[in-house]
């Protein structure tokens, strides 16, 4: 058998061979995903799809939560075939779509993880800065506000571990994991660490 054939078989059997993990398609995101498939409707409001940037259509929609909506667009809703129409969209990528669409309309979603590619664990600064300033930039239900020393001195005492179980639970007012269900444990002990230490520390370092 000569050489040009044997390259032949050997080009063909690694074209049939099962690509390892690594060289399937990574999920898309959020923006990926409506830009694709979502934009062709939800851009400009056709076929009754609430457009994107409208927040009172979208706020209306996003009081179902995310699992009820990503449910819908699964299924299809409507005039909305199910997956959007795309079939190869997987669940993650249409709850990523759908947080997209949500924030881009005045909502504060977080990206739900992808089961694909780990997310990077979030700041302490960057879940403040994204859900918990909401209740305690101001105070609001009663939560103790960042920057008063008095109120999360009394909060701390009884030590960090029982400040971050309280706020895995929930507390009062406060829903489970201030209410961003896919906070790991770590990254809400970072954003309770992060508002102590900004209440507790010296004032010209705040």
């Amino acid at each position: 058998m000569g050489i040009g054939r044997l390259a032949s078989i050997a080009l063909l059997a690694f074209a049939v061979m099962p690509q390892p993990a690594s060289a399937q398609r990574s999920e898309r995101s959020g923006p990926q995903v409506v830009g694709e498939v979502c934009a062709a409707c939800h851009r400009t409001g056709a076929r009754g799809a609430p457009k994107i940037g409208d927040s009172k259509a979208w706020a209306e929609r996003a009081s179902q939560g995310l699992s009820s909506l990503t449910q819908s667009a699964l299924k299809g809703i409507r005039q909305m075939p199910p997956h959007g129409g795309n079939p190869g969209l997987s669940d993650g990528e249409i709850a990523r779509a759908i947080t997209h669409m949500v924030n881009q309309s005045g909502g504060h979603w977080a990206e739900p993880i992808s089961r694909t590619t780990p997310a990077a664990e979030r700041s302490g600064e960057r879940i403040v800065q994204a859900q918990c300033i909401k209740c305690h930039g101001g105070g609001l239900g009663g939560a103790p506000k960042i920057g008063d020393r008095q109120a999360w001195t009394a909060r701390v005492k009884p030590g960090i571990d029982v400040l971050v179980r309280s706020a895995i639970h929930g507390h009062g007012g406060m829903p489970a994991r201030g209410g961003m269900a896919d906070l790991t444990d770590p990254e809400v002990r970072s954003a309770v660490t992060h508002m102590v230490t900004r209440s507790l520390a010296p004032s010209k370092a705040r």
